[in-house]
């Protein structure tokens, strides 16, 4: 399975500090916004989610990405989102640094096993800095999923 199989172009945006986006918990936010039509549920039950998982350890992996992620009994499969701050944003992640590209990813909580292949599928992914600089030169979401879409079509 690929990021683009349960991704799609409106839950990939670009967000500046001028949009309100200039801490985890507005990220987290913006987020659960954009995972909640997809999940059938309200944003703030997707953000205590997201938070709630935040607060066990930061998903912030370091190189300027973080995959927030969890699960809920009721979805019948994953979704995901991405959002990209290219000012950066201070997470928490393991190296300190602010993280740029977020990636959100709710799915149903007895499919632990395809939800961690998802999240490593999107870490490998992300790993290649070129491609995390392509992505963040994306002017606007639509150009940003197309980047994603692009970069999975050369790498099966």
């Amino acid at each position: 399975m690929r990021l683009t199989d349960i991704l799609t172009a409106d839950r990939v945006q670009v967000a500046t500090h001028r949009d309100g986006i200039r801490s985890k918990p507005e990220v987290i936010a913006r987020l659960a916004e954009l995972l909640a039509p997809a999940a059938s549920r309200e944003p703030p039950a997707i953000q205590k989610i997201l938070a709630d998982r935040e607060l066990l350890q930061s998903t912030g992996i370091g190189d300027g990405v973080a995959i927030p992620h969890g699960s809920l009994d009721t979805l019948q499969q994953q979704t995901a989102a991405v959002l990209l701050c290219p000012e950066g944003v201070e997470f928490e992640a393991i190296d300190g640094r602010p993280v740029r590209i977020v990636v959100g990813v709710i799915g149903p909580r007895r499919s632990t096993g395809e939800h961690l292949r998802m999240l490593a599928r999107i870490s490998r992914l992300l790993r290649d800095g070129s491609f995390r600089d392509r992505l963040l030169s994306s002017p606007d979401g639509a150009l940003a999923f197309q980047a994603i879409s692009h970069e999975e079509e050369a790498r099966p």
